[in-house]
């Protein structure tokens, strides 16, 4: 596994945070943000980054950071170099990545400002000189994964995602799928975005999707409590080598856990609100629980999608009092987000690492900043103190735009 995100760029590091309860939530430093109603946000700190090869550079952070996880996470599988892997896939669920004011702006200024009679020629030279390195690639999520492939010989399935947030999450249900069927023997799967730029931060700003604890960053992301007002932004990355069990063994790999289950849906309800009856968490959970050869009974932990919007977390603890009935009280929740914002494209992904090392460690994180109790979310989201418990498998949770909500179930591995 591999993780760049804003509580570390190492896994050991990235682990310790989360189980010590730390926010890595501040003022935003990458541009000026005083305009903006919400000038948060979870920032990887990109002297952590570790450096990659000249054929990343100006391709963007979400390339840069998908590199990073890829490359940390096949060290740590030691898959050794090759000069081609046949049998082995990428899949990246990869946001839609950024632009600058300069990119955007001038030429349509230019347009605006030349009418009626448009100056072709100062058009076109205005955006030859706005246009960064790479500005298509950069906009091009399948440049991602297929970059990845060509750096490590990896002439399997290749394939990008783009179910927003739920996109990194289904990355590793497909991986899964691929390797249950015969496609691939090994996966690069994971997920990776960044939305801390100005188009970005604004967009969600319009939306009024975010937090305006401006004052209090450390505060501002607080999943099921009962004074959250919005999700705060985060971004990174994080990459899973998926293999077929057997073809890990004979070559002696490191097995954190079993990914088990694999459900997806959509709620077919409304873009940006979750269906009230939280009838797309329900289904996704009930499909991956199921495809696991499972029950709701025996399911330990829940990574939670837990954002910290007023209706997402009302909604999510609705989908899970449904699937899970009387025993919801008794299953362990909890919220990375509460530490490290909401990384959209990829939380799935940076999630399936917190749960493969819960399973790991038998210790659950907390979910951060609870401190007043909803009574419409009144599960055990397991409040600001991580937990020693046993845990044997666990689910983990995103929902998104659209409606798309895709789960995971995960099981211990066993010597």
């Amino acid at each position: 596994m591999g993780v760049i995100s804003a509580a570390g760029c190492d896994t050991s590091t990235f682990w310790h945070n989360l189980v010590a309860g730390r926010s890595a939530v501040a003022p935003i430093r990458r541009f000026d943000v005083t305009a903006y109603p919400s000038r948060i946000a979870a920032e990887v700190d990109e002297r952590d980054v570790p450096a990659l090869d000249e054929r990343w550079a100006g391709r963007g952070r979400i390339a840069r950071y998908a590199a990073a996880a890829a490359d940390l996470a096949i060290a740590d599988a030691n898959i050794a170099r090759a000069p081609a892997w046949p049998r082995a896939g990428v899949v990246i669920a990869a946001g839609m990545g950024s632009y600058t004011h300069n990119e955007a702006f001038v030429p349509s200024a230019l347009a605006r400002a030349s009418q009626p009679e448009f100056d072709w020629s100062g058009f076109t030279e205005a955006l030859r000189r706005g246009l960064e390195p790479f500005a298509a690639e950069r906009r091009t999520p399948g440049s991602i994964p297929a970059l990845i492939a060509h750096q490590y010989g990896l002439q399997g399935p290749v394939m990008t995602v783009m179910t927003a947030c739920a996109g990194g999450t289904q990355a590793i249900g497909d991986a899964l799928r691929w390797i249950r069927h015969g496609r691939a023997d090994m996966v690069v799967a994971g997920g990776s975005d960044s939305e801390i730029y100005p188009m970005g931060l604004a967009s969600f700003c319009l939306l009024g999707a975010l937090s305006k604890r401006n004052e209090a960053p450390e505060l501002a992301s607080c999943p099921f409590d009962g004074q959250r007002d919005g999700f705060v932004i985060g971004e990174g990355a994080a990459v899973l080598v998926l293999e077929e069990r057997d073809h890990a063994v004979q070559r002696g790999a490191r097995i954190y856990a079993e990914v088990a289950g694999f459900g997806s849906s959509c709620d077919a309800f409304r873009v940006t609100d979750p269906h009230p009856d939280g009838i797309g968490g329900g289904l996704a959970m009930t499909r991956a629980i199921a495809d696991a050869g499972l029950t709701p009974v025996e399911i330990d932990y829940i990574t939670a999608h837990g954002t910290s919007t007023p209706a997402n977390d009302r909604i999510e603890t609705l989908a899970i009092r449904r699937v899970f009935g009387d025993r919801a009280s008794l299953v362990f929740i909890s919220s990375t987000k509460s530490m490290i914002g909401h990384a959209t494209v990829a939380a799935g992904a940076l999630e399936a690492v917190a749960c493969a090392l819960t399973l790991t460690h038998q210790q659950i994180h907390p979910t951060i900043n609870y401190r007043t109790p909803d009574p419409l979310c009144d599960l055990d989201y397991v409040p600001n103190a991580a937990r020693t418990a046993r845990v044997e498998t666990a689910l983990s949770n995103s929902f998104a735009f659209g409606g798309q909500s895709a789960s995971l179930v995960f099981r211990r591995e066993c010597e």
